[in-house]
């Protein structure tokens, strides 16, 4: 490859259609972007195709935020993008054959469920394409090949969440799963409970909504000692606004993730605080670190995860980042 130049240009962004397999797009409504202009600097090395590949169920909103970062990096960095994802372990393992079947010159891919993915990842790697991880798998990234990891602490951040109830003088709060084995929820839970000893972790089916509502409804109607109820996700915790009101409890409400919306609900005091991993990094990372291997075979983090959070985000700061939450990048 020749040394590379810049230009200015306007560059399409070509987002590939799902791979065969009938794959969530992971948009929580959003429309797929089939074009964007970078109004910027673009790179002119050969065009490269990535796959991001992540356990994003239908409708969450957190994954329109890493699909943004990824997809500014992708016009940047002169990549076709393939955004695809799956919440189930086994289905997403497929999607990752599947790019690896299309020849994708890079991976990146969320380890919430590692065990399921360690198959398809080997064969990436015994075809000399590079992985990087995000969002999930901090502590497995490099024994499944990926030379890179770009996410938060989940145990910190549960810590810090722990610590910040603590402060508000929480005893007894509900920490409420919606993906059961998923090690960075059951991390984060994890976190909290190692500062706050009373912490009760209540699982739920984090796809059905309505089902969310009415378990956490019962459950707040039943458990009167319970001082506090945790979302770890921004529609999760919207959810739980509603099952407060339904219970008429006066528990108070605390939020892993973001949109726009619960940053309204923080602002106008409904919701003590969020904690934050900053997702567009996350994406924007990963994209952008498989364009620098490709680049100079280039690695980032020394071996060790890069941290896009914890960041507690409280009513002070959430006034502070509305325009951006709103941009749909926090």
């Amino acid at each position: 490859m020749g040394k590379p130049t810049w230009r200015k240009l306007a560059l399409t962004l070509a987002i590939v259609p799902a791979l065969g397999l009938a794959a969530c797009s992971s948009t929580g409504g959003r429309q797929p972007v089939a074009e964007a202009d970078s109004g910027g600097t673009v790179a002119t090395t050969d065009r490269i195709k990535i796959a991001v590949i992540t356990h994003a169920p239908p409708g969450d909103t957190f994954w329109d935020i890493v699909r943004k970062g990824a997809e500014e990096a992708a016009v940047k960095d002169n990549v076709e993008l393939q955004y695809l994802g799956d919440p189930e372990g086994g289905r997403q393992s497929q999607l990752i054959e599947q790019a690896i079947d299309q020849g994708v010159d890079g991976i990146a891919v969320t380890l919430a469920k590692p065990d399921a993915m360690k198959g398809a990842l080997k064969k990436a790697t015994d075809a000399g394409i590079p992985i990087v991880s995000l969002n999930a798998g901090e502590d497995r990234f490099k024994d499944l090949g990926a030379f890179a990891h770009f996410g938060s602490d989940e145990q910190l951040a549960g810590e810090a969440a722990g610590e910040k109830l603590k402060e508000a003088g929480i005893s007894n709060p509900i920490c409420v799963i919606q993906d059961q084995g998923h090690v960075g929820l059951e991390a984060r839970c994890a976190g909290v409970k190692k500062v706050v000893p009373g912490t009760e972790v209540l699982y739920v089916q984090g796809t059905d909504m309505t089902q969310v509502e009415s378990t956490t409804t019962a459950k707040l109607q039943a458990d009167k000692k319970a001082d506090a109820i945790i979302g770890l996700g921004a529609p999760i915790t919207m959810t739980l606004i509603k099952s407060k009101a339904t219970a008429n409890s006066d528990v108070e409400i605390a939020s892993f993730d973001m949109n726009s919306q619960l940053v309204q609900e923080i602002t106008a005091g409904n919701v003590l605080f969020t904690v934050d991993q900053q997702p567009w990094l996350q994406g924007y990372m990963a994209v952008d670190a498989l364009w620098q291997n490709y680049r100079g075979g280039f690695t980032i983090g020394g071996g060790q995860a890069t941290l896009t959070g914890p960041a507690i985000v409280d009513k002070t700061v959430a006034e502070k980042i509305t325009s951006f939450a709103e941009e749909g990048v926090r």
